[in-house]
C-alpha cells in the first residue's frame, strides 16, 4: 500500500520529538509493506476527521484509505487527537 500524508500530517510529524519521528516512519514503512495494513488499525466511530487510526506508543495517527492508498491526515498524542 502506499503512505501518502497530508500538509497538516507532516507539519505534526516534524513537531514531534526526533525520536518519535524516527518511530512513527519506521512504523508507517512497516504498514505500507505488510499485505494487509488494516488488520493493525482501529476503525473509528466518528467519522468527522477519518476512517481509520494507528496507535503508535502514545501517538495516534488518523488516516483514511482510498483504493490502494492511505492518506494520513493528523499525527497528535493520544491526549490531544480526539479534542
Amino acid at each position: 500500500m502506499q503512505i501518502n500524508y497530508t500538509k497538516s500530517a507532516i507539519i505534526d510529524l516534524q513537531s514531534l520529538p526526533r525520536d518519535t519521528q524516527r518511530r512513527v516512519a519506521q512504523k508507517m514503512r512497516f504498514y505500507a509493506e505488510v499485505e494487509n495494513p488494516l488488520r493493525f488499525a482501529e476503525k473509528l466511530t466518528d467519522h468527522k476527521d477519518a476512517d481509520f487510526r494507528f496507535r503508535i506508543g502514545d501517538y495516534r495517527i488518523k488516516f483514511d484509505v482510498i483504493e490502494n492508498q492511505i492518506f494520513v491526515l493528523k499525527i497528535k498524542h493520544r491526549k490531544d487527537i480526539y479534542k
